[in-house]
Formats: C-alpha cells, structure tokens, sequence
C-alpha cells in the first residue's frame, strides 16, 4: 500500500481497508476547525479518574530513569547508566529484541488487574497498546515476530485486558505511539523530511484502524508525533474518519497529540505536556498523566520506596487536577511477568478508599466559581447540583475553620461527608460572605484530606 507524497484525503484510503460503502460521510470535515468542534462525549468529564499502564518489553530489562525507553538510551548510547548495565548484566552480542522472549506475562491475570483498577475508584483505563519501541500488545499483523501473540507472552493482551475491564464497567481506552525509533519505514521517511509517508500508509494508519475495529476503545491517546507535522501523519482525516464513520464515533474520546505543534491546541482534550499542571482554570477540557514511581512511566527493579508517590501526595494532587476542571490519570508499570508491584496496588486501593467517602465531591464535579483559598489550610472547591464540596488539605489547627469564599444563606447546612448525617456547626463571618465550621474530632485521614459539603450557598 502507497501514497501520494501528500495526498489531498486519506479517508477513501481508509474506507478501503475498512472494506465500508463507498464514499464516507462527513458530519467533521478533515481540518482542525471542524474537528476542534466536536463536542467531547459526556462520560470522559463525567468519570475524573483513570489509569494509566505502561507496559512492553521495556519492562524486561526494567531499569532507569524513563526505563520504557530503555532501548532508545541504550542503543543510542544517549545515556551512560544503560550502557553500563548492559555491559554488566547482559553478554556481548545481546539485542533488545532478544529481550521480547522473556516478555511472558506469566502471572498476567486480566480480571485481577481489573479488581484493583475497579477498587482504585477509576472510571477508565488507558492501556499501552505500542510504545515507541514498536512491540504491539496484540496481534497486529503489521509487526510481525514483534507482537504478544507471536513472541513472548503468546496472548493477546489488550485483547484480554479490554474483556476484563468492561466487565468491571470501566471504560477502556487504548495508548498508542504513531512513531517507532528503529522502524526502517519511518527511518526513510525521517530521512526524507518526511514528505514521504510510507510508514504511515503501511504501518501507522492500518494499526489504528485495526485497533479501533478490533477492540473498540472508548479513547485514543495519541503519542510519538512530535516529529513530524499531522499533515505527516494524515491525523485530520484519521480523525475525520473516527468521528463520522467508525463504530466508536459517538463515543470515543481523543487527546491532542496528533502532530508537531498539536498539543495544548487541537484535539479532544488537552494533555499538553507529560504531568501537565496549569496555574489557573484552562479554558478547554485537560487532563493531567501523573506516574506514581516519580522517575518512570514503565516498571523500575532499581526503584525506591522515596521515589514512590504517597497516598496524601496522590490526593493532594488529584483534588488539584479535579478542581481546575481536569482528569486525573494515575500511571503504573507492571512487572514484566504481569505482576503489579504490591506498592502500586496498596497506592491505588488507599486512593479507592478515599473515593469511595469522599467521591460525590469528585465523579461529575464542575469547577467551582473559586477553584481554591487558604485558611489554616489548603482548600480546594468543586461544585454539583448547587452543592458546593470544600476539600481540606490537612487538618485544620485552629478552631473553627473559616472559609470566606462561600456566601451563606437561611437554608446554609454543612456536613463532612465522612459523617453525612451529622450537621456541623457554623457561624457566618459577615452578613454577605463567608462562615466559620466548628469541625469534630476525627481520626486520622489515611489521605490526609477531608470534604465539607456546603448546601445552600452560592
């Protein structure tokens, strides 16, 4: 399969691979403007909290800084450290792909997986179809002897994890790198300024449509194009082609890393930049991609419980996230035989806990009118049904707790969700704003954070 050096539109390209009718509609034209305008389904704002799992045949050698791009540092020779570990641990003459057969999943449970990501308090995965390596996690017939089925684990692992996660009722969602560093397709089409687009037609495109035809994804989060421009990529008639005719049209969810100079401006939702933190509300839908190991996205065997997240730290952050109007999507990096380090799992189970008191506050919220304000302590707002949550970072040390952004009214009621039936005492600190909570003596707060939930304030 070729293309024209730029061709003029892909999409009859991809009807013929999808074998469809002839002629696609075109409710989203294959520009920005139209796909910019698209409304983003009401599930992804609605859900607030995913996870993210990075994990290939990088997770083999499991080792340093960004370990799941091992081969990349090691092969270019880019960084010392892998280098080094090579030379120590592995004989001459070792390659990176030899490193897929030991790639075997051998302790790779799906529905056990899918039990913490469900207890996490999650509403949606995002899974690593291909990383930049190239390795594909299904059988994908465009890498052949370098995919799960054929080397490795012999399975097909987003085929399983995708049948998992849907019968927890989490919506599934699929990582996916447009670019391979070693790939010899895109090597001459890079050496060619990329006015050719071989590895595009022949690669790129038929793995994408394959993977939305296949396992229907409820999101596509785009990676590996900061290269080369969308024109490149042919992502505006991707897109154009997923919007209108695809079986997902009307449900699925895309990010904004689609091209060179793409992101943080087009797209479904922005993820900008890796742990992307705004200072103030952004004005379009975001979403922040935050690794609980604190040096790595893939799974580290070199990695200290210092550089892990703590539960407090992960709370802190996703109330951050949540109140400025943006999704938070917590990484792992399973070990290379499928198991999930028991650190992850308690982080993301104590998360779960905290969801399952202080959730209402969270799933469905909409920033408030003040997002945030410091009393004795940090506060955070969300907003739901003319329900207004304060979010306390740490217990307050002086009594009562004042927050003055709230304007009370005759009908004011605050309760702590962790006593829902039990309202507190308040007193407002002026005839037009603010009040003052006598808060009671509680435990601690494995999260370190607690929810007020004020009615009858504006």
């Amino acid at each position: 399969m070729s293309l024209p050096m730029r061709p003029t539109c892909i999409i009859p390209l991809i009807c013929v691979i999808l074998m469809s009718a002839p002629g696609c509609t075109a409710r989203y034209a294959a520009n920005w403007t139209s796909l910019d305008a698209r409304p983003l389904p009401k599930w992804f704002d609605e859900a607030k909290i995913g996870i993210f799992v990075h994990w290939g045949v990088f997770s083999v050698p499991g080792f340093g800084q960004f370990s799941e791009w091992f081969w990349y540092w090691w092969h270019s020779q880019r960084r010392a450290e892998e280098v080094k570990f090579m030379q120590k641990n592995y004989p001459p003459g070792f390659k990176y792909a030899d490193f897929a057969s030991e790639f075997r999943a051998e302790f790779f449970e799906p529905d056990n997986w899918a039990d913490i990501f469900k207890a996490s308090g999650a509403r949606y995965v995002v899974f690593t179809s291909k990383h930049h390596e190239g390795f594909t996690n299904w059988p994908s017939a465009g890498s052949w002897n370098w995919n799960s089925v054929d080397v490795g684990p012999h399975r097909d692992l987003v085929g399983e994890l995708a049948t998992a996660i849907r019968k927890k009722s989490l919506h599934f969602g699929l990582y996916h790198s447009l670019y391979e560093w070693y790939h010899p397709l895109y090597l001459l089409d890079q050496a060619s300024g990329f006015k050719t687009q071989n590895f595009v037609a022949q690669k790129t495109l038929p793995e994408l449509v394959d993977l939305v035809m296949s396992y229907k994804p409820d999101l596509i989060w785009s990676d590996g194009d900061w290269d080369a421009p969308d024109t490149y990529w042919n992502s505006t008639e991707f897109l154009a082609w997923l919007y209108n005719d695809s079986p997902i049209k009307d449900v699925v969810v895309t990010n904004d890393r689609w091209g060179k100079g793409c992101y943080c401006k087009h797209g479904g939702y922005y993820n900008c930049a890796d742990r992307y933190t705004p200072g103030k509300l952004p004005d379009h839908k975001w979403e922040k991609c935050q690794s609980i190991d604190s040096r790595s996205w893939g799974y580290r065997r070199d990695m200290m419980l210092s550089e892990i997240m703590d539960l407090p730290s992960i709370i802190k952050d996703m109330v951050y996230v949540v109140a400025l109007g943006g999704n938070y999507l917590l990484n792992i990096g399973p070990m290379s035989d499928g198991m999930i380090a028991p650190v992850f799992e308690e982080r993301l189970r104590g998360l779960g806990a905290w969801l399952g008191i202080n959730g209402e506050a969270i799933y469905a919220s909409k920033p408030w009118r003040v997002q945030t304000e410091n009393s004795t302590v940090t506060v955070w707002y969300t907003a739901k049904n003319k329900i207004v949550y304060a979010i306390i970072l740490g217990w307050p040390s002086k009594q009562p707790l004042q927050l003055t952004a709230p304007k009370t009214s005759g009908v004011t009621q605050v309760t702590l969700l962790d006593y829902p039936n039990v309202p507190l005492k308040w007193a407002p600190v002026t005839p037009t704003a603010g009040l003052t909570i006598v808060m009671p003596t509680m435990p601690a707060s494995p999260g370190d954070a607690w929810c007020l939930k004020l009615e009858g304030v504006v």
